[in-house]
């Protein structure tokens, strides 16, 4: 048969807005929008007819109304969006912000020897077992929504309390934390009932591509209240003076290469790596990685060698830039590509060499290309790590294999901590006889905190943990279908007796996040890690201490020999 005339599947290619932010989002609902400020001051006529004006907010944006005393955002939290108020006000909460408490968040408390000793004679037997009554507060019978919000009880009491500021008709906030993957500044509240345009950052990225007024609003913000800190706490600018300082960051640029949301392309195993810097390219100016990992490689044969990964305040370009400016016709040594998200700041070669070198008192860190010395044997633990995104953990359980006995004392351990529920499985994918076990690893990049409608999930105050309060997860899901290592899993509760807990409504089991919280009420930390008898468990940050990537000299003998 001829390949032309056999039979063949169709399917629509997918689209850039088959998936519309706000299903209800009406054409009406766009017009009023385009006449409040600031889209009322844009010029439509610059954006493309494949990306028009209209089309961004019809489908990259959303209205949501929200109660006196509603929290719009939380401080400390991931998003990805930003926010209009179309009709309202709003107050941001200044200075210290709201007790944890308000904002949904747990306080963990220490338990002593005598409370962490009594745990393996009164954990229970039953599953997930919950004392309803600690949900006084908590609709427990509503379904899991993830646009669902907390509002304040007695919110003009709340506003007396603390400072804060107003946001009027026609403001936009949370734009940055949006655009920068950064945690949000501040807590912001809902003052009166409010009609508040959402908008995704994909919407924002386009708006500031083809609305230069909004592009340079969003950089001068970045510029007055983050950019200069962010400068400053960098080593390579401690000498440059006040005003060659003002000019650097004038000068600075912003970039962002890769997708936002990388977990989804990595969990499907479809995403790419976009180039930031090219082996053999001009160095035009220092990229320094605001947030996200990028990959540092070079050509070896027919293919590529990884030799090590960036991550937030690290540069690249510097040493190419140094001897460019002594007069040598240097290129880029390596390649840089983006590990999913990464954003940048390029500083501009001419600024380093009129402002930043001259001021240099030490010489500048290790070449990337030297780590290109190092055993070829070494290459593949650096390239799984790299390959899998472990560089995002900072507490990963890392066993060792050759001293693991399956024994399971690390699941009783953990067990016995929680009430008799284990918070991670043992198994895990394997590299020699090493393996990264199902457990939260408390990443750097948490995008599991990205889109959780309580603030349930959060990084704790001391420690910078990732945990979650049982007592306002409402079982949406959102957290665990963004882990991109599916280390969080949701549980059906039941109560004192055994009996599942249900919806009355739905008539559906109420639903908990779970997951590894490095047993913040321990006294001792990580039950698992004490408990093992072969010393085979750890806690690994592999930024700060790679086993993987500097195996053991047996394991490196063996693969020169193979």
């Amino acid at each position: 048969m001829n390949a032309r005339n056999r039979d063949v599947a169709h399917l629509e290619r997918p689209q850039r807005w088959q998936q519309p932010f706000g299903p209800d989002m009406s054409e009406a609902d766009v017009e009023r929008v385009l006449a409040t400020p600031p889209f009322d001051a844009m010029d439509a006529d610059r954006f493309p007819a494949s990306t028009p004006l209209n089309d961004i907010l019809r489908y990259d944006a959303r209205v949501l109304i929200a109660r006196e005393g509603e929290i719009i955002v939380r401080e400390g939290d991931y998003g990805n969006s930003a926010f209009v108020v179309l009709a309202g006000r709003a107050r941001v909460i200044l200075g210290d912000g709201l007790p944890a408490a308000l904002l949904g968040r747990s306080q963990p408390r220490r338990r002593n020897v005598v409370e962490a000793l009594a745990q393996l004679w009164t954990n229970s037997r039953i599953p997930e077992r919950r004392q309803l009554s600690r949900y006084a507060d908590v609709e427990l019978g509503r379904e899991a929504d993830p646009a669902a919000r907390v509002v304040l009880r007695n919110p003009a009491r709340l506003f007396e309390q603390h400072k804060t500021a107003p946001i009027e008709a026609g403001q936009m906030f949370g734009e940055l934390a949006a655009l920068g993957r950064i945690p949000r500044a501040a807590t912001v509240v809902a003052e009166s009932e409010s009609r508040i345009l959402e908008i995704r950052w994909q919407g924002l990225r386009e708006i500031s591509r083809f609305d230069t007024a909004f592009r340079q609003r969003v950089e001068s913000l970045y510029r007055q209240n983050a950019l200069r800190h962010y400068l400053e706490e960098t080593d390579l600018f401690r000498g440059v003076s006040p005003d060659d300082f003002d000019e650097v960051v004038r000068q600075t640029l912003f970039e962002t290469y890769g997708s936002f949301d990388w977990h989804v392309g990595f969990k499907r195993n479809t995403g790419n790596e976009p180039v930031i810097a090219r082996e053999g390219d001009y160095p035009d100016g220092l990229l320094l990685i605001r947030a996200g990992f990028a990959r540092v490689s070079v050509g070896y044969g027919a293919g590529r060698r990884t030799l090590t990964y960036l991550s937030a305040g690290d540069y690249y370009g510097l040493h190419e830039i140094l001897e460019q400016s002594r007069g040598s016709e240097t290129t880029l040594e390596t390649t840089l590509t983006a590990l999913g998200y990464v954003d940048v700041l390029r500083i501009p070669a001419p600024i380093l060499e009129k402002h930043v070198f001259p001021a240099m008192t030490a010489a500048p860190a290790q070449r990337l290309i030297d780590h290109a010395r190092r055993p070829l044997s070494l290459d593949r633990g650096e390239e799984w790590l790299v390959e899998h995104r472990y560089i995002n953990a900072t507490q990963a359980m890392l066993i060792d294999l050759d001293r693991c006995v399956r024994c399971d004392d690390c699941v009783r351990a953990c067990a016995s901590t929680h009430d008799g529920n284990p918070r991670f499985k043992r198994h895990g994918r394997t590299f020699d006889h090493w393996m990264v076990a199902n457990a939260c690893m408390h990443c750097i990049d948490p995008v599991c905190m990205i889109g959780c409608p309580t603030g349930a999930i959060h990084r704790s105050e001391q420690g910078g943990t990732v945990v979650i309060n049982d007592d306002t997860c409402i079982g949406c899901g959102t957290c665990a279908a963004s882990c991109p290592y599916d280390n969080i899993t949701l549980v059906a509760i039941n109560d004192p007796r055994g009996r599942p807990v249900m919806d009355p409504q739905s008539h559906k089991p109420i639903m908990k996040a779970t997951k590894c919280d490095l047993c913040a009420n321990n006294p001792g930390g990580p039950a698992c890690v004490r408990a093992c008898p072969h010393d085979a468990l750890s806690r690994v940050d592999f930024d700060m201490v790679n086993p993987i990537a500097a195996l053991p000299s047996s394991y490196a003998a063996r693969a020169a020999a193979s």
